[in-house]
């Protein structure tokens, strides 16, 4: 018993419409996971038995309450560029891939992701499904194992996602519907319009004219809304705002940034700004430079545009500077690649740490972890132990840095420089307040901690998703799907 969520195109809300029908379910004592068989984003999670699966894919598992497993995402492509991507097949590195070469592996990658699929179905009796991008891709379709060729396998019915505030829902819609391959367009029983501002008896009439050329039932508007879920992918930065705050922080947005989510607590307290390659620094009271899929070449764009210089601005300024994963191994003195992360060779690092990193595998260290931040003022010392993931390639020989955390990263003799391969790090309550405590003292502004008895925002989801959809008929249609 099943149901497919896809989309008029991508970033049109299927990710959190799936966490909505999941958490809705739930509150239903209906259990369900979630599922994507094929995910393009460098926004990753780490599950507890170490597999590597898309963000989204966690999001969901949480607003479930399962526990995210690398079924729910079993081929996720994470980009490289120059079009090559890498393969991560149920939660463990593939291959490294050209997108020409990539739809040859589609006969094996299908099976893989029919096999998790069914494991899931068969483990919690419940699934729902996500597609990837726009499911009318007519020049995908015999190669479509995200959308077309899945939906085909599976037979179950389809709810159609669309965006609003992206302008002509109408011919997003029924473009859509007239574009999908003929057996596939009856399995299409609902859709859903996410992003609405304004007020919804003006947009009736167009609800009923929209049903009239579909032949679909809109199951729902939901209005727009801005909940504190993870971003799934890079799309998403074009959607954060800075905020207001007295504490400004910046965030070097890398060519192949990954993992930006590690900051998403940190921008509900503080004005964060996602900063291009070149940009002055010097306005900004923190600079984070944060993980990456390709380290080397992100640091030889970061050498190319001066942003080297700017550090260096800001760490003579007393301004921190912090790296995450792959801004921790560009913290560095020396990055030593075997040809396992870019092309093999000996790379000057950023200098602002000792130490050194070598790329000799293929491998990924992909694990949750549990440390405790070590007894480094001004910062460090006041997070107390965190929890968090880490997905790199490379092994970093410390130096005569201090450690950053107990096992894991190094830090300056006066602190304001540390990098750690901990993803999440800043998520945790105690983390955050401790950098933005620093830096609001530093201004002298009075800080408010942030808490770590938040509410739950999928919970908040549901009730919209209640408020706005059909919910009854989305759990019949669950109930049908084969």
């Amino acid at each position: 018993m099943s149901l497919f969520v896809v989309g008029t195109s991508s970033h049109v809300g299927k990710s959190v419409t799936v966490a909505a029908i999941c958490r809705c379910l739930v509150r239903r004592g209906i259990p369900v996971a979630p599922f994507k068989s094929q995910n393009m984003s460098l926004n990753s999670y780490v599950t507890p038995e170490g597999g590597e699966i898309g963000m989204a894919q966690a999001m969901q598992a949480f607003a479930a309450n399962v526990v995210p497993h690398t079924d729910m995402n079993p081929v996720l492509l994470k980009p490289k560029g120059d079009c090559v991507s890498q393969v991560v097949l149920n939660g463990r590195p593939y291959k490294d891939v050209p997108i020409r070469e990539y739809y040859l592996e589609t006969p094996v990658l299908l099976e893989k992701a029919l096999v998790s699929y069914h494991r899931l179905l068969s483990e919690y009796g419940q699934v729902v499904v996500e597609g990837a991008g726009g499911a009318a891709e007519l020049n995908l379709y015999d190669r479509d194992i995200a959308n077309t060729l899945l939906a085909r396998k599976l037979g179950i019915p389809l709810i159609l996602v669309a965006d609003i505030e992206r302008g002509g829902v109408f011919a997003q819609l029924y473009g859509t519907i007239e574009l999908l391959p003929r057996d596939i367009r009856p399995l299409v029983k609902g859709i859903i319009i996410n992003k609405f501002r304004g007020d919804p008896a003006i947009f009736a009439p167009g609800v009923k004219k929209i049903e009239e050329i579909c032949g679909v039932p809109v199951l729902g508007v939901v209005p727009y809304f801005s909940l504190p879920l993870p971003s799934e992918d890079s799309l998403s930065i074009g959607d954060k705002k800075s905020g207001t705050a007295g504490v400004r922080i910046a965030v070097i947005r890398l060519p192949r940034i990954s993992n930006f989510t590690d900051f998403e607590l940190l921008e509900q307290h503080a004005s964060v700004d996602y900063v291009a390659p070149g940009a002055s620094l010097l306005e900004y009271d923190c600079v984070i430079i944060p993980g990456t899929k390709n380290t080397i070449e992100d640091l030889q764009v970061l050498r190319e545009a001066g942003t080297d210089k700017e550090l260096y601005r800001v760490r003579e300024a007393g301004v921190p500077v912090i790296g995450i994963c792959g801004g921790y191994q560009m913290l560095g003195k020396t990055l030593i690649d075997a040809g396992f992360e870019s092309a093999a060779g000996t790379y000057e690092g950023l200098g602002l740490l000792g130490c050194v990193t070598h790329f000799t595998s293929y491998d990924k260290n992909t694990t949750q972890v549990t440390r405790q931040a070590a007894d480094v003022q001004p910062i460090l010392s006041a997070m107390g132990e965190v929890t968090g993931y880490e997905i790199h390639m490379g092994v970093t020989d410390g130096g005569m840095d201090r450690e950053a955390l107990v096992g894991d990263g190094r830090a300056s003799s006066d602190g304001l420089v540390f990098g750690t391969y901990m993803h999440g790090l800043f998520l945790n309550p105690s983390a955050a307040n401790a950098l933005l405590a620093y830096l609001y003292g530093k201004k002298g502004l009075a800080f408010n901690p942030v808490s770590s008895d938040c509410a739950d925002p999928y919970e908040t989801l549901a009730d919209l998703f209640e408020e706005h959809v059909d919910m009854e008929r989305i759990v019949r249609l669950v109930r049908e799907g084969k």
